[in-house]
């Protein structure tokens, strides 16, 4: 498993899901480092490295929208509201398909919304979408 660019940020408090992705990640020989976040405010220390390490850039982040304490949209708020964390890369990956949140979460600049419930039980296609951004998209 070769690590290809970047470090990936997933912001999910449900374990199944959790677990579903890494297993994905292991499955497609994606050797991308994972960083596991449970709510927002976890994930925005992680980021800003308060009390922890922070997540060294370049990264992605793959978001859960529903989540304790700060939500993936709250979450977005501060995100985008931060100088150094702004243009962060974010995909929605929840199992919301609420135009509501769809509409809130691009107009928070979100790179992709994806619904889990389209992907099933086979993120294979998420993985090659990221693997697929990694070696074409030209980072700072």
């Amino acid at each position: 498993m070769k690590p290809r660019l970047g470090h990936v940020l997933l912001v999910d408090d449900d374990d199944v899901d959790v677990m579903a992705l890494e297993r994905a990640f292991r499955a497609n020989t994606i050797g991308n480092p994972m960083v596991v976040a449970r709510d927002g405010v976890e994930a925005l220390a992680m980021l800003r490295g308060e009390g922890c390490t922070a997540v060294p850039r370049p990264y992605v982040i793959l978001l859960d929208l529903n989540l304790p304490r700060m939500n993936g949209i709250e979450f977005l708020s501060e995100l985008r509201a931060d100088p150094v964390h702004k243009n962060a890369v974010v995909f929605v990956l929840t199992t919301s398909a609420s135009p509501e949140d769809k509409r809130a979460a691009y107009d928070h600049n979100v790179a992709g919304y994806i619904v889990k419930s389209k992907a099933k039980n086979d993120l294979a296609p998420l993985v090659r979408l990221l693997e697929a951004y990694w070696s074409i998209v030209e980072v700072p």
